[in-house]
């Protein structure tokens, strides 16, 4: 379930971004305690989860060793919630000139997506 979305521009950075998203989400989701992150999400934003908003910001990592593909923990939740906004033909293309336009597609592929979910039929319990 999607709990928040913002789109920036492309000249703002992820972290920058991220400050202002991560304070909606903990004032909107009281109880949420975790959150995981790609290793662009490091750096003083861990601390900052920590004292200012009582978030453990968990980086998931892709370890150097590590040849060809390879399913990290976490991450493949993150890579599906992707590739199901890929199935919504206006996200694949940047059409949209503000980025509240881009955020509504966002909420519309995922209300989209929770629909399905709602109304496939599910086997008759015994």
């Amino acid at each position: 379930m999607l709990l928040a979305v913002m789109v920036t521009a492309a000249d703002v950075g992820d972290r920058t971004a991220a400050h202002v998203l991560l304070e909606q989400v903990a004032d909107a989701h009281h109880r949420l305690a975790l959150v995981w992150a790609d290793g662009g999400w490091t750096g003083s934003l861990v601390e900052h989860c920590l004292t200012a908003l009582a978030l453990v910001l968990a980086v998931v990592k892709r370890s150097d060793n590590m040849r060809g593909f390879v399913v990290l923990p976490k991450r493949w939740t993150v890579e599906r919630f992707f590739a199901h906004l890929m199935r919504t033909r206006r996200l694949v293309h940047d059409f949209d000139r503000r980025t509240s336009s881009a955020e509504a597609m966002v909420y519309r592929s995922m209300i989209l997506l929770m629909t399905r979910r709602l109304t496939r039929s599910r086997p008759a319990r015994t």
